[in-house]
């Protein structure tokens, strides 16, 4: 046991996995936020990957379906609605973090600034989304189911590479 321990103190491990950004240890308050935060953006993701696919389901209505289609416009409402409500609370702990916790607040965590800009694509894309559904409200839509496919997969991509810089990384 206390060659071990020796070992990982040697290793520099020990304080590891309890240091935050800057190395000090992390304050219980710190890491129940990031928990939340965390929780937050997964069910705000989980609204994004299943929003388009109502708009594919929506494109494939034939046109004597109003049921059916009222029905679909009802569910990506209200889908829309609480992904916009859980993006503002985990944008909201997010800030939280940043300002206060100075988590992210130094210089060359260009990790960071990549995963920023790809959060703002990230609104952006919940907004393009609204903008489907109001076409789909207005009987304007042009686009394909097939289109509608692929642009659910734009999620799952933005997904992946912000946990991606926000786990490994790699500038």
């Amino acid at each position: 046991m206390v060659a071990q321990s020796g070992r990982s103190d040697r290793l520099g491990l020990r304080g590891l996995a309890a240091a935050g950004p800057d190395n000090r240890p992390m304050s219980n308050a710190y890491l129940w936020i990031k928990a939340f935060h965390i929780v937050f953006i997964a069910a705000w993701f989980a609204g994004l990957f299943y929003l388009p696919r109502i708009f594919v389901n929506l494109a494939m209505v034939p046109a004597g379906s109003h049921a059916e289609r009222e029905r679909l416009l009802l569910m990506a409402r209200k889908l829309y609605r609480f992904a916009n409500m859980l993006m503002l609370v985990a944008l909201g702990l997010g800030c939280w973090l940043w300002l206060g916790f100075g988590a992210g607040r130094f210089a060359g965590l260009y990790w960071l600034h990549a995963k920023l800009a790809l959060v703002l694509g990230v609104i952006a894309y919940l907004h393009l989304c609204r903008a489907h559904l109001r076409r789909f409200e207005q009987l304007a839509n042009r686009r394909s189911h097939r289109w509608f496919r692929v642009f659910n997969e734009v999620s799952v991509l933005l997904f992946a590479a912000i946990v991606v810089l926000a786990v490994v990384k790699p500038f």
